[in-house]
């Protein structure tokens, strides 16, 4: 049986970029990145994004552990760190299969056993998925999933990054229901992760419904996510361009408060944020360089951690 897991993480852990930038290898199935116009400070610029939303989650009594990224090998995208990770309150680690070859080496076993040993956490047992890659099959951690931890549901849209014989696994192996669908931009274009569409929080859901594509599996997701005491915030493909669905619940000393990008927020209507606010305060951080040339925004670059304490 499960151990019960609060939808809300307490602590997080961020990776602080060696060497961000625009990473062709995810470019193909990520629409959201757009290649910069050459700027020699585009790390320096992408590190102050990052040390101001460190703060700002650390302001709001968020803990947050960082990590350093190493200078190599080169790994633009090592500011996502959820993508390859995820951290469960039966204390496991899942890894996770990376579709970008260049990706792969963001995983790296002395970071993990950083935060475990600084923070006095404990790990049990490791769910490594990542010998998938081998198969072409890929599954990148809460980029691809969007965990609904109380509930125990696995929100999932396929895509080249989510493959669905990979789901399948980590729902066994994880003890989660499965619910999976296909989505697309405006293009018809595959969403490529899951978590640009879909936001699961206590007792709120930001969803596109419009994006997938299916109009029976786009009313059996509303239908799952309102059976669980979701108030349902709904959101355009033109706000989900603007990362609207990219936030993420957490647990502060004081209560709650929903991380979102200024880039996101200023795409809300004025109803969407009052909904927000019903569910916690308001973190807005500012982060228009990793969200251009990353192609991922705030929720990309916090790794819950769900992970027992060490008596």
């Amino acid at each position: 049986m499960a151990i019960r897991e609060p939808q809300c993480a307490g602590a997080v852990l961020m990776v602080r970029p060696a060497r961000f930038g625009f990473n062709p290898q995810t470019a193909a199935s990520n629409a959201f990145q757009r290649a910069p116009v050459p700027v020699p400070a585009l790390a320096s610029m992408a590190r102050r994004e990052f040390d101001g939303v460190a703060q700002a989650l650390r302001a709001a009594g968020v803990e947050v552990f960082v990590a350093e990224d190493t200078p190599e090998p080169e790994k633009p995208d090592a500011i996502f760190p959820n993508n390859w990770l995820s951290l469960h309150r039966d204390a496991s680690l899942v890894l996770y299969p990376m579709c970008a070859p260049n990706r792969r080496a963001e995983r790296r076993e002395e970071l993990v056993a950083g935060i475990v040993r600084d923070g006095g956490f404990r790990i049990a047992r490791t769910v490594d998925l990542s010998y998938r890659e081998s198969q072409g099959k890929f599954l990148e951690g809460t980029g691809s999933l969007v965990l609904d931890r109380a509930a125990r549901i696995a929100y999932a849209g396929l895509s080249t990054r989510t493959d669905l014989d990979v789901l399948g696994e980590f729902a066994q192996r994880l003890d989660y229901d499965l619910v999976a669908f296909d989505a697309s931009d405006e293009t018809g274009r595959p969403i490529y992760h899951t978590n640009v569409l879909l936001t699961v929080g206590e007792r709120f859901a930001i969803v596109c419904a419009e994006a997938i594509d299916e109009p029976q599996r786009r009313a059996d997701v509303l239908a799952r996510l309102s059976s669980t005491g979701h108030e349902i915030v709904a959101i355009t493909r033109a706000q989900v361009r603007a990362f609207a669905g990219n936030c993420l619940q957490l647990a502060t000393r004081d209560g709650r408060a929903i991380a979102i990008s200024q880039t996101a927020w200023d795409a809300l209507e004025p109803e969407q944020r009052a909904a927000l606010e019903r569910h916690g305060a308001i973190l807005r951080v500012h982060i228009p360089t990793i969200e251009r040339a990353g192609g991922g925004g705030v929720r990309c670059m916090l790794a819950e951690i769900h992970l027992p304490r060490r008596a």
